[in-house]
């Protein structure tokens, strides 16, 4: 994650006016809307993906834990069936998380199923997708107007120049670690937020999770992740300090805490992220980012989530992985999904970025590099916590596919807006992943090591073919 790394006075002078009288000046314009997603255009939720048989127990998962579809019998009738399955809550989709023996997940699943259940898989874990980098100098040597070289790599500055006036504000909603809404680069562009974990802090309490007896944050552990892909989406422009936001102050985030201690790690869970993407779809997203992965295919559970915000006009936006390998991470694969992996400033593929043999919805953003000299500056929480020390309000050595996946939410949400300036009406997920993968660096051709390529967020401002038809 390593670590990474408007206001204004006004001032009112009374003038003397000897001639005849004027009209006076007419009020200020109210602030934006919010845009209105676009739904994907699915004739109703019925429709939504419905898995059938057992989930992938070799992947990493919580000990002990069980998402069920219950199918056509009732969650209690299936628990009085098989012993030893105890209830604990339902989940948005029609899910039912249980309780069994650690070790017996596999064994009650199969049981479960035999018992009646459409679908059972483990409660999966996910990780935030970074690649750990050792500073090489102090962050005192760096100055970070100089040091954002990777906003120039995907012609952001042009697409800044082409914005224009925006009739409404897109929202990003950010599912990952930890925020700190009172980072004196975030104010005006973040919104209040939610915690869906299960921590003990409650629903509005955003900061990261105190760890459990015998625990302690470490560098694999850094929940200023969060707030560094967040600020990537929306800090603060124009307020002489620190970086500017890919969305330039048009976009706003929506910070979804989903990592909280699991099993000595802070980690999310399936049915905490499914829980964040159906919330975010509600509360109106453009997008949701997810700088987050995990090794399985088989997440009956988020996929029907995926298919929900996909529903609702809500377009996923998720991290490749940091493998260096063939096949991309979940939620990244799935159907639907815009995957965005990270390239080096002169547009190959970063050699950690996992990238996809077999055509897929992939696009690069420079996000990474091991070399010091190409560095990605972002926020850091900016306040000490009694159990976690920050990095601070910034730092520089952010890399990995997680800081690439916000460049694409942002410029996807930049995209949403100008359609809008267009047409009156945004487009929906399908439009959004079209235009981004067709203006991309490689001219709409797909290429196995890096997708679509590079963004070209200059071209997704002004394309006639694919963006703007």
């Amino acid at each position: 994650m390593k670590r990474l790394l408007f206001g204004a006075l006004f001032l009112s002078t009374a003038l003397l006016l000897t001639a005849c009288p004027q009209n006076p000046p007419p009020p200020p314009p109210p602030p934006p809307s919010t845009c209105v997603p676009t739904p994907q255009g699915l004739v109703s939720q019925s429709l939504l993906h419905e898995p059938q048989g057992l989930g992938d127990f070799s992947a990493p998962h919580v000990p002990g834990e069980l998402l069920i579809l219950p199918g056509g019998i009732t969650p209690q009738g299936l628990a009085n069936r098989v012993k030893g399955v105890r209830l604990v809550e339902g989940i948005p989709g029609g899910f039912v998380r249980v309780r069994v023996a650690p070790g017996e997940e596999r064994g009650k699943a199969e049981a479960l199923l035999r018992a009646g259940a459409r679908w059972v898989q483990p409660n999966y874990l996910y990780d935030p997708l970074y690649v750990p980098n050792d500073p090489l100098y102090p962050a005192s040597m760096l100055d970070a107007s100089r040091l954002q070289p990777y906003y120039r790599a995907i012609h952001l500055e042009a697409a800044w120049d082409r914005l224009g006036t925006l009739p409404c504000t897109p929202i990003v909603a950010v599912l990952d670690t930890a925020f700190n809404l009172d980072h004196p680069d975030v104010q005006g562009n973040f919104l209040s937020g939610r915690n869906l974990t299960p921590d003990g802090l409650g629903p509005n309490d955003l900061s990261p999770s105190p760890p459990p007896q015998g625990y302690a944050y470490t560098d694999q552990d850094n929940p200023d992740h969060g707030q560094g892909v967040a600020g990537l989406v929306a800090a603060v422009a124009d307020n002489n300090r620190g970086i500017p936001g890919v969305g330039l102050n048009r976009v706003k985030v929506l910070p979804l805490k989903v990592f909280y201690w699991v099993e000595g790690s802070y980690s999310s869970t399936s049915d905490v992220l499914a829980s964040a993407l159906r919330y975010a779809a509600d509360q109106g997203a453009a997008v949701a980012n997810l700088s987050l992965g995990s090794p399985t295919p088989l997440d009956g559970v988020v996929q029907q989530a995926l298919d929900y915000a996909l529903f609702k006009g809500t377009l996923p936006v998720a991290a490749s992985g940091n493998d260096g390998r063939d096949g991309l991470r979940y939620p990244a694969a799935y159907p639907g999904v815009l995957a965005v992996g990270s390239a080096k400033l002169d547009g190959t593929r970063s050699d950690f970025s996992n990238y996809s043999t077999q055509p897929t919805d992939l696009v690069l953003a420079a996000a990474g590099n091991r070399n010091p000299l190409e560095i990605l500056w972002s926020l850091a929480l900016g306040r000490n916590y009694p159990y976690y020390q920050t990095l601070g309000e910034y730092d520089y050595r952010w890399v990995g596919t997680s800081f690439a996946a916000p460049q694409a939410s942002a410029l996807a949400a930049l995209y949403v807006a100008k359609h809008y300036a267009r047409y009156g009406r945004g487009p929906s997920p399908d439009q959004i992943r079209l235009c981004l993968t067709q203006t991309a660096a490689n001219g709409g051709n797909y290429d196995p090591q890096t997708g679509y390529g590079l963004l070209r967020a200059d071209r997704a401002m002004t394309d006639t073919t694919y963006c703007f038809p």
